[in-house]
């Protein structure tokens, strides 16, 4: 992606009336605590789903399927689809590995043709949301988590994976992987990324 998908699920939610510019300040204040590595994810999560308590889990998938065609899939940068391909091309197995939610992310893997998802579960209870998060969180060395699931599942090892990311916060996942990629990199893991050799890319 060429952008956050928070800041186009928030202009999404404007363009709609469904929300205010103290609710999209909110999201750049995050945002911004996001991309200095420095955000308390939990504490966040927790704010950002208490609106979504006792919603029908059916409204966020339709939800974020509208909102994808419009607002998201004409952000999908070429150079990613390549990516995919290549890897595809390689025989590799590929999967989108994020900190959003499944809601968010499926739409994007159904585009691209990725079977698998590595997301930040939301707790359902009779098809509803609770509004929590169902640990651990797709985010820092919870990711790491996840995708060691996944590696086990599908019979590799992150240790011959390859990871792209442009967050510091992904950190602890780029060290885990045979080969880490950075794409539109923040400061903090540019600086980090030509320190160690990391290749950077510019999508």
């Amino acid at each position: 992606m060429r952008i956050d998908t928070g800041t186009l699920y928030v202009r999404y939610q404007r363009d709609k009336g469904e929300a205010t510019w103290r609710d999209a300040t909110r999201v750049a204040w995050w945002m911004m605590q996001y991309s200095l590595g420095v955000i308390d994810a939990e504490r966040v999560a927790t704010q950002a789903l208490r609106s979504f308590r006792g919603k029908e889990e059916v409204w966020l998938r339709r939800t974020c399927e509208e909102w994808f065609v419009d607002y998201v899939k004409p952000h999908v940068a070429a150079a990613g689809r390549g990516a995919v391909e290549r890897h595809r091309t390689a025989g590799d197995l590929v999967a989108i590995v994020t900190g959003a939610t499944p809601y968010v992310a499926l739409p994007l893997a159904r585009e691209l043709s990725i079977e698998h998802v590595v997301a930040t579960e939301l707790e359902v209870e009779d098809g509803r949301f609770t509004g929590r998060v169902a640990p651990p969180m797709s985010y820092g060395k919870g990711k790491v988590v996840l995708a060691e699931k996944l590696a086990e599942q599908q019979g590799f090892s992150l240790g011959e994976a390859t990871f792209y990311s442009d967050s510091i916060t992904d950190l602890p996942l780029l060290e885990h992987v045979a080969t880490p990629i950075v794409v539109n990199p923040d400061r903090r893991l540019r600086s980090i990324a030509g320190a160690r050799g990391w290749r950077i890319e510019q999508w």
